[in-house]
């Protein structure tokens, strides 16, 4: 990855003596695909607006490309929002929509129309120039916003759940549209949206935020295969998070039994949290396992069944392609390596890590 192109320092912002960003500390790369990710009001949404001029912070600067833009409006900023709204003029052609902010810079015409062409080729609606934009459907309409925002060279797009309006097959087509255009044009996006399996598809980087503080910053394997905490592993897919005590290392009890594990450095008797992903509980016949229960509950997910297993007071989530029936005995088994410590937060509020990469 290439050097960083935006630098978010010591950022704090308050709307109504809320506290929505504490202290946040983000660098983004140029031509990264970085995606903001959090439940709602975690503070993603104002850090785009932030980003994009539409709001100031109270605290902190924002750098771009080496220079300081914290009081820069948003027309003087090489970037461009495409927003969960689309927001095209409803009374102008297609062509109209794309060359509105080109005419704004007063570009020549030729310019423009050439322009006009690029992008609508680039989203694959080529020939909709005299279309109006209430012709179109949600999905069109999309490509037409992002179209708008990428004839102006933009340096950054920032979207803000630009997909949240489409239905999910159209999302999904969309996810993949947007990863081929991101690698064609070589800009940066800044992606805002709650939809883990969107973040996961489409990112370099994840950033993970709770209540105004990053969770964890990493790649979208690192972020579902070694959560930081408790509350990503459980935003990001399905998790089994479980009371248990670290006896020692690599030694810790769940439900009253002890599991070997490869987690070290946790002290004596402590408490942790314990994840282990559906994926990751094997069944087994009952005196294989480490812990009996019986499956109470089966769905079928196409991929994979999804099971409940009642077993020591916990009813384990457990996804498999083997088919066991609701009723049968069985017995757990879990890899060491499958299981992952986790401290437990001293408070509700504490952030679980605070980064300052």
């Amino acid at each position: 990855m290439s050097n960083k192109l935006i630098d978010l320092v010591n950022i704090s912002k308050s709307y109504d003596n809320e506290l929505i960003l504490d202290d946040l500390n983000l660098y983004i790369r140029e031509n990264e695909f970085l995606t903001l990710l959090g439940p709602s009001g975690c503070g993603k949404t104002t850090t785009l607006r932030l980003i994009g001029g539409f709001e100031s912070p109270d605290q902190g600067k924002i750098i771009f490309d080496g220079q300081d833009i914290t009081k820069l409006p948003p027309h003087k900023r090489t970037l461009n929002t495409v927003f969960q709204k689309y927001a095209l003029f409803t009374h102008m052609t297609i062509a109209e929509n794309i060359a509105f902010g080109l005419k704004i810079k007063k570009k020549s015409k030729a310019y423009i129309d050439d322009k006009i062409k690029y992008a609508l080729k680039l989203v694959n609606l080529d020939g909709y120039e005299n279309r109006m934009a209430d012709q179109l459907s949600g999905g069109q309409q999309q490509r037409i916003a992002i179209a708008r925002a990428i004839v102006n060279e933009p340096k950054v797009l920032l979207l803000d759940e630009p997909l949240g309006a489409l239905d999910l097959k159209l999302r999904q087509d969309m996810q993949y549209e947007l990863i081929r255009l991101k690698n064609e044009l070589g800009i940066t996006f800044i992606y805002v949206t709650h939809d883990q399996e969107e973040a996961l598809t489409m990112s370099d980087t994840i950033v993970v935020m709770n209540q105004g503080y990053i969770q964890q910053i990493g790649t979208p394997e690192n972020i579902y295969n070694e959560p930081e905490n408790a509350f990503v592993a459980d935003f990001i897919g399905d998790s089994n998070i479980i009371d248990g005590v670290m006896i020692e290392d690599k030694v810790v009890e769940i439900l009253g039994t002890k599991f070997a594990c490869v987690d070290e450095g946790f002290g004596n008797n402590t408490p942790v949290d314990v994840v282990i992903r559906p994926e990751d509980v094997e069944l087994v016949s009952p005196q294989e396992g480490i812990i009996e229960g019986v499956v109470s509950h089966l769905i079928f997910k196409g991929v994979h069944y999804e099971m409940e297993v009642q077993a020591h007071g916990y009813e384990w989530l457990v996804q498999s392609t083997k088919l066991v029936p609701v009723g049968t005995k069985v017995g757990i088994k879990v890899d060491p390596f499958n299981i992952q410590i986790m401290n437990k937060p001293a408070s509700e509020d504490e952030e679980a890590v605070m980064l300052d990469e």
